[in-house]
């Protein structure tokens, strides 16, 4: 069982989906958790209901000045940081139709902001034995002819993260990136009417495993990237997708299937 007794993390974007099981996942492994978000009831209660060793602070990833009282903030209250996971995300996407504006609040939130974040919680995080984990996604990955910023700002925080890797590793701070794949998430629960047994079944077509994630499961993945028992991945993508990315196009079955299937 991983065990995060006495480290200190800041979670983003963790006031409800798959952030909020991060920060349960982290303090139910030991960890003292800042849960932080935008939506100040719902992080409210979530430190609320984690009770001892979590507490929620507001914080925009898209305001230097929020990133900057969050990390204060963690070091008068719990003494020091080991962990920061960048969760926070925005999904304003219409594809090749997305305006300007829109291009750029997403990516501010997608990828500059978990950037700055980094930048600015490296003089915070113990040297050595800091580590940071990036919320990547399989859509940042692959192709799809529905999204944009998303998938773009995905796939420059999965190259950040090795930048950062790189430049962090001389203070002995780990930088990694966990990728979800489909997941049983408010997003899924929305385009399914709140039917799981309908995800699983859509996910079977394309997931190795045959069914969607659960939200746990990559709560537990990056526990384990956190800790010490991880303390030689740095600069990696774990791929917490039941074998998603492991398929190409051809979903794994070849020319023979196709071939059969196109008579």
């Amino acid at each position: 069982m991983i065990r995060l007794d006495g480290k200190v993390a800041i979670v983003t974007g963790a006031t409800r989906s798959i952030g909020e099981y991060i920060a349960r996942g982290l303090h139910g492994a030991g960890a003292s958790v800042m849960v932080t978000g935008i939506e100040d009831a719902a992080g409210a209660a979530v430190a609320a209901s984690l009770g001892a060793r979590a507490t929620y602070r507001r914080t925009d990833v898209t305001r230097d000045a929020d990133i900057e009282a969050c990390l204060a903030e963690t070091k008068r209250r719990f003494g020091k940081l080991d962990i920061l996971v960048n969760c926070a995300c925005s999904y304003l996407d219409a594809g090749l139709a997305t305006p300007r504006q829109d291009w750029l609040d997403c990516l501010n939130v997608n990828i500059v902001g978990p950037a700055i974040f980094v930048q600015k919680a490296a003089p915070y995080l113990t040297k050595p034995g800091g580590v940071v984990v990036n919320i990547g996604s399989v859509s940042g990955k692959f192709g799809n002819g529905t999204r944009g910023p998303y998938s773009a700002g995905k796939a420059a925080l999965m190259h950040f993260t090795r930048c950062a890797a790189v430049a962090l590793a001389p203070d002995g701070i780990r930088v990694v990136t966990v990728s979800p794949g489909w997941t049983w998430s408010p997003p899924m629960e929305e385009m399914t009417g709140d039917d799981r047994d309908l995800a699983d079944r859509a996910g079977a077509h394309v997931i190795p495993l045959g069914r969607v994630g659960r939200m746990e499961e990559v709560a537990n993945i990056v526990a384990f990237a956190a800790s010490d028992e991880a303390s030689w991945l740095n600069g990696c993508d774990l791929a917490a997708d039941g074998g998603f990315s492991a398929l190409g196009p051809d979903q794994g079955k070849g020319p023979k299937y196709w071939v059969a299937e196109s008579r």
